[in-house]
């Protein structure tokens, strides 16, 4: 019975298995209930007790080995019969691409029009202390903007809060720098606000500054003028209404002409023709002075507009709630080429 054995692993090894079929026969033959390795295992009670050991020794081997070879080849088949099913001329899936955020295009837009003409961008931290929101900039200490209702305070004496605006990173500017200044300054604000279709407690701004000598309110004219037609088309036209801001004198707010109805009046404009789009003014001596600049010696302008704002208009949006509801149907509209 054993000589049986070491024949049958003799067969196991010169067995071919070359297709689907000679594996399942090679199944068959050797490991089925009725194969030749499970009758070997049956002989197995009627083997001398003296060759049980040895007997039991070959017959695990040619288990073993029968196992291993059927288990390989079945591995391989299905491997290729996997690479069959696969048709190599058909396109790859496609992997959607997607698309800026429209604030972040606005944005990037504006910082492309400004460094045309020399600004460069500066960054400052959210969390800011009283004097570079308020005091530096010539806000009054009874000034309502410090009141609670329109600032998130984080820590009271000294004040630590959420920046307001984007005009603290111009302090910290002129702070660290000597004119000529040229600056822009994108960034998130915050305010203790309602939030409505046209109000966010979180919104972003893009702060203009230029210092130098012999600044005038007519470049900051031309500097604006330059900006509204390269934003909103070459026929755009402005005008400037005077205005109060603490940190500027004389100050201005500046509409343009509305671009949905080209000034005929339309609901965007209410039905005026222009729609306001920034504040402005000539920098308050007191500031340049807050900030160790010889104001008798020095001038310069500054400007300010949401980025939010001018988004809604350049795209027609009537809800400041979307830039920040993260609804794909909405942002897959928007490319960075727009």
């Amino acid at each position: 019975m054993l000589q049986n054995v070491l024949d049958t692993q003799k067969e196991v090894l010169n067995f071919e298995i070359t297709n689907i079929e000679s594996l399942e026969q090679f199944r068959i033959d050797f490991l089925s209930k009725k194969g030749k390795v499970n009758l070997h295992f049956e002989q197995f009670k009627s083997v001398p007790a003296d060759q049980k050991k040895e007997f039991g020794q070959k017959l695990n081997i040619l288990k073993n080995l029968a196992q291993d070879k059927f288990s390989k080849a079945q591995a391989d088949f299905t491997s290729i019969k996997s690479d069959l099913n696969i048709d190599f001329s058909l396109p790859g899936d496609q992997i959607p691409l997607g698309s800026r955020h429209p604030l972040s295009i606005i944005r990037n837009k504006m910082i492309e029009i400004f460094n045309r003409i020399g600004f460069t961008v500066a960054d400052g931290p959210e969390i800011e202390d009283d004097w570079h929101v308020f005091s530096a900039l010539n806000f009054p200490p009874d000034h309502p903007a410090r009141d609670m209702q329109d600032t998130f305070f984080i820590e009271k004496n000294p004040d630590i809060l959420l920046r307001t605006h984007t005009s603290s990173v111009q302090i910290r500017v002129m702070e660290s720098q000597k004119p000529p200044i040229r600056a822009l300054f994108p960034g998130r604000v915050f305010r203790n606000e309602a939030i409505s279709a046209r109000a966010h407690c979180i919104f972003h701004q893009v702060e203009g500054l230029y210092v130098d000598k012999n600044v005038s309110f007519a470049d900051l004219k031309q500097t604006l003028l330059y900006f509204a037609k390269e934003m909103f088309g070459k026929d755009t036209q402005i005008r400037l209404r005077p205005s109060f801001f603490p940190f500027t004198e004389p100050s201005a707010e500046m509409d343009i002409s509305c671009s949905i109805c080209g000034g005929k009046g339309c609901n965007i404009c209410k039905y005026s023709g222009w729609v306001e789009i920034l504040g402005c003014g000539m920098v308050d001596p007191n500031v340049l002075e807050s900030c160790g600049i010889d104001s008798k010696e020095y001038s310069g302008f500054a400007f300010g507009m949401g980025i939010e704002r001018t988004t809604m208009l350049k795209y027609q949006i009537n809800d400041i709630r979307l830039f920040f509801e993260n609804d794909v149907r909405f942002l897959k509209q928007f490319t960075s080429e727009s």
